[in-house]
């Protein structure tokens, strides 16, 4: 199939690489014209700008957006649809706000143009694990970019089949239809949010071991950890191993003290509306909303478990720390 691709990034970049790994034709564009060199040397075709982009695509043709959520994906979505007619399809691959899609879906009703929102999991490992994707928007359009998803997605090899789970649908590969519009960055918000408390927890953890040797405890009560040693173990059959864990098992044998992060985590959107949503609902969500207040703590007086989450979302997502506002 063909897809147009916005964005070009450490996640859209590597979207385009797997699609052209699974023999679908690739159009990009971004404003950083290096990106687009890098990618037309893969064998995608480069653009000179938006309505380039689409004048390379054939009808119906499908313009998938991978950027920040907020105005800028706001202003993109305006200036594709400006050039697309009915029939043709708007992809958001990004972490939009689902209320958003809502949003921009039904003012694109009117002109007949299909709008898709994909929560989009795999971080800057997704070229060589496959993207995770929760899907929203007309059931029909998502059946009809199956070979899109289904290239982008891991596959069932990734994953031995769960017990007791009747074989058959998409989610074994990856991917998997959510809903109408809104329901797949719904379901990846609620996803990012459970990270949150996943990160956070292991986070508190390693602290915790950190800490056993200070000099304020009884001498009996003292242990000097290793804890890349312990976050090797645990890897291997432990109960709470997790791809998490293996992330915080690189960054601790790369360096046991966390000396390169300053603990200053940022939060991308997603925790909060979780937490807002959860209010909405009138859902308790303790674990959740505490995981995302300590990253606001973390911006004044950052810990060891700070530092690991850095290290964590450094290690899954390519993200930076932000400096200090001063």
């Amino acid at each position: 199939m063909q897809v147009g691709m916005i964005g070009l990034g450490r996640m859209g970049a590597n979207l385009v690489r797997r699609l052209l790994l699974g023999g679908h034709e690739c159009v990009v564009y971004d404003q950083e014209p290096g990106r687009i060199d890098q990618l037309r040397d893969k064998g995608a075709r480069g653009a000179s700008a938006v309505s380039d982009l689409i004048r390379h695509l054939s009808p119906p043709r499908v313009v998938w957006l991978m950027l920040p959520a907020g105005s800028v994906t706001e202003q993109v979505v305006s200036v594709v649809a400006e050039g697309l007619a009915a029939g043709d399809i708007i992809i958001d691959g990004g972490n939009s706000y689902f209320k958003d899609d809502i949003r921009r879906s039904q003012a694109l009703q009117p002109r007949g143009i299909h709008y898709l929102d994909v929560g989009t999991s795999g971080g800057v490992w997704g070229l060589e694990r496959g993207y995770c994707l929760m899907i929203g928007g007309p059931e029909a359009v998502v059946r009809q970019l199956g070979p899109i998803f289904r290239s982008l997605a891991p596959g069932r090899d990734q994953a031995p089949p769960t017990p007791g789970r009747a074989s058959g649908g998409t989610a074994e590969h990856g991917y998997v239809y959510c809903g109408p519009t809104g329901a797949g960055h719904f379901v990846k918000m609620i996803h990012n949010g459970i990270e949150y408390g996943l990160m956070q927890a292991y986070a508190e953890g390693f602290d915790i071991l950190r800490s056993a040797n200070q000099p304020d405890l009884p001498e009996d009560y003292r242990y000097e950890f290793n804890l890349a040693d312990i976050a090797e173990v645990w890897r291997r059959g432990s109960v709470i191993s997790s791809w998490l864990l293996d992330l915080t098992a690189m960054a601790l044998a790369e360096s046991p003290e966390l000396e390169a992060y300053s603990g200053f985590v940022e939060d991308s959107g997603e925790g909060r509306w979780t937490v807002m949503t959860a209010v909405e609902e009138a859902v308790p969500a303790q674990v959740l909303s505490a995981a995302l207040s300590a990253r606001f703590r973390s911006r004044r007086s950052p810990t060891f478990a700070d530092k690991l989450l850095s290290a964590m979302r450094r290690k899954f997502g390519g993200h930076g720390e932000a400096k200090p506002k001063t």
